[in-house]
């Protein structure tokens, strides 16, 4: 029987039942890929990290209930809280290398851990009747499409009272963020997003969105350092930088639940 130390930690938040919660599972050598699926199948959480030791850092990969994914923020934020705490790692920076993006780097700075993460363009796209209509929304600013599609409201209340078909979408083939500018001074934009067909429909705090995000509101906004807040019910903050193709993510996590996983 093998054991393999559990963790889940609520990212993008200082405090419990905030934020975004992502299973986290070291490894000491890789397991079967179908393995790595049913555990996170099992931990029903929108995702699952897992990581391997390295010589140069860690190998690092995420699993939602569904498949594997090419990235993700919060469960990357996630893992790297463990790595922090709990595995007396002496760095002040962790070095990841993944299958489908490369290189990242999580670097802490007091309670904040920040994500080096690749900038995400979109560009202009038919818009969907579907889009439209699962959504209740007849207009909009913008609507723009790269990983995901990215759709543009004139308010954050616009944004916070949206009660989408979220399922609905999953003709469209693509998860769909919302966004609009902060309505006070405090943050710079916020967003939600939906995830169609996915066990968790709508993604509490979504790092991975925030690299197509970030070079957006960059843009538009003229700036290069900017506060978001996902308007999910759980609720997150963001700090962004935009570093060209780089984009900054930071963020701030909390442990839940310390266990073990016991695979016969």
């Amino acid at each position: 029987m093998n054991t393999v130390d559990f963790y889940m930690v609520d990212a993008f938040s200082s405090d419990t039942f905030g934020g975004n919660a992502a299973a986290v599972c070291p490894l000491t050598e890789w397991l079967p890929d179908d393995t790595l699926l049913r555990m996170a199948q099992q931990h029903n959480q929108s995702e699952t990290a897992f990581f391997v030791r390295t010589d140069s850092g860690f190998e690092l990969r995420w699993f939602t209930t569904q498949a594997e994914i090419d990235l993700c923020g919060h469960a990357t934020v996630a893992a790297a809280h463990v790595i922090f705490e709990y595995l007396d790692f002496p760095d002040t920076t962790i070095h990841f290398n993944t299958r489908f993006v490369g290189d990242l780097a999580v670097t802490r700075n007091g309670d904040w851990l920040t994500l080096d993460f690749p900038a995400w363009q979109t560009q202009p796209c038919d818009v969907p009747p579907l889009l439209l209509q699962c959504l209740g929304i007849d207009s909009y600013q913008q609507i723009s499409a790269g990983r995901d599609y990215l759709v543009v409201l004139e308010s954050e209340q616009q944004v916070r009272a949206l009660t989408p078909d979220i399922h609905g979408l999953k003709p469209l083939g693509k998860m769909v963020c919302v966004t609009a500018p902060g309505a006070g001074e405090q943050y710079d934009f916020v967003s939600r997003f939906f995830c169609p067909g996915e066990a968790v429909a709508e993604d509490p705090v979504t790092g991975s969105t925030h690299s197509m995000l970030i070079p957006y509101w960059g843009e538009r906004l003229g700036k290069t350092t900017m506060l978001a807040r996902q308007v999910s019910a759980r609720g997150g903050d963001l700090r962004c930088q935009w570093q060209g193709d780089r984009v900054l993510i930071g963020g701030q996590a909390t442990t839940y639940i310390i266990g073990k996983v016991f695979l016969r």
